[in-house]
């Protein structure tokens, strides 16, 4: 089992912010992507914290990331935005496109955006909590342009990626529904996580490189490589299949169609739908009936193990205020791995210790 270390969010703040200035960044983009990383670390998405810092220094040295890349329109009809991110940090394109598709959806009660070429959009309920922040609905669907790391459902390899769904809703008085998920059985960054601590997998998540169920994490890290499972059998690679056609092919332009390139960047496509709903209809029926439904549903007798019903969204909100109050946890691979990405970006990997408190 990999030492953890426990850091402050502020700690580990100000070491990552040291750390972002390697990439030559603008301080509004350190204060996004170290925002954006911490965020996911909090809610207990290690799989899209501050662990993607080496891939990311790696895909920037490649030129497969562009720092301080700025979001291009590329069609404006009012309701509908078709965007480049220009292969810039996920996490500034991302909240700029989130910007411009909340904006016309207030204006006009709903918005269609195509954002295409952004580089790794990071945890996408991120941008579903900027929608449900506004009392906006938004859904998400997203493509990876990437390395294939999922095996259609009855194939024995790889052939496209995680590809993320996302939906955000409101409710009046009480915390949102934020749905967040990957299409796969768990997000690849789970296996890096779980490489790194040591840990096996849950069976029926991994493939090996032979296509045979296997829990060994290795398979979805080093060579040879296997495959993630898609969630829910035939119904995960259904969604999987709609996330690439619209989130790729309609939105981005760019769809997965053939074998791992060997480049570390990671290119997202998303097609996003916002509305108010407040607009569509009787919003206090429709802040009425969720109550009620939800008040139903999370009142359903716990099976043994379990306290009580939780949803979407709840999960993290507990870990958040839990490793508010602890620090988050980091193993002892991942650090060595960012100090690493330290010393590639011409960084000091002691200060990003002493900064840490490690």
């Amino acid at each position: 089992m990999a030492v953890l270390h426990a850091i402050p969010l502020e700690r580990l703040r100000a070491a990552i912010s040291d750390l972002m200035l390697g990439f030559g960044s603008a301080p509004r983009e350190i204060e996004l992507v170290t925002d954006n990383l911490l965020q996911a670390n909090l809610t207990g998405h290690d799989s899209h914290g501050i662990g993607m810092l080496p891939r990311y220094a790696n895909a920037y040295l490649e030129g497969g990331l562009r720092p301080n890349a700025q979001l291009v329109t590329r069609l404006d009809s009012g309701t509908l935005l078709a965007l480049d991110g220009q292969a810039g940090f996920g996490q500034v394109i991302g909240h700029d496109t989130m910007h411009l598709g909340i904006e016309r959806a207030r204006r006009h009660g709903s918005c269609i955006v195509a954002l295409a070429n952004s580089h790794h959009l990071c945890r996408i309920g991120a941008w579903a909590e900027m929608a449900v922040a506004e009392g906006l609905v938004s859904v998400h669907f997203v493509n990876v342009i990437s390395r294939p790391i999922v095996a259609p459902w009855g194939g024995g390899d790889a052939r496209f990626g995680t590809n993320p769904f996302a939906v955000g809703i409101p409710v009046a008085g009480r915390d949102p529904i934020v749905l967040d998920m990957a299409t796969s059985v768990i997000a690849q960054g789970k296996t890096r996580v779980a490489f790194n601590k040591g840990e096996a997998l849950a069976p029926g998540q991994l493939l090996d490189d032979q296509g045979r169920a296997t829990t060994d994490p290795r398979y979805g890290v080093v060579d040879p490589l296997g495959a993630l499972r898609t969630f829910g059998e035939h119904k995960g690679f259904g969604l999987a299949l709609v996330c690439e056609l619209l989130g790729g092919a309609l939105a981005g332009g760019l769809a997965v169609h053939g074998p791992a390139s060997g480049e570390q960047r990671v290119l997202n496509g998303m097609l996003t739908i916002l509305l108010d709903p407040a607009r569509l209809g009787d919003s206090a029926a429709f802040a009425r009936e969720t109550r009620a439904f939800l008040d139903w549903v999370k009142a359903s007798r716990p099976q043994e193990g379990v306290d009580h019903v939780r949803v979407a969204g709840e999960p993290e909100r507990e870990t958040r205020a839990k490793r508010l109050a602890e620090g988050i946890p980091v193993d002892d691979n991942t650090w060595q791995e960012l100090r690493a990405a330290a010393v590639k970006l011409g960084r000091d990997p002691n200060a990003l210790d002493r900064l840490a408190g490690i």
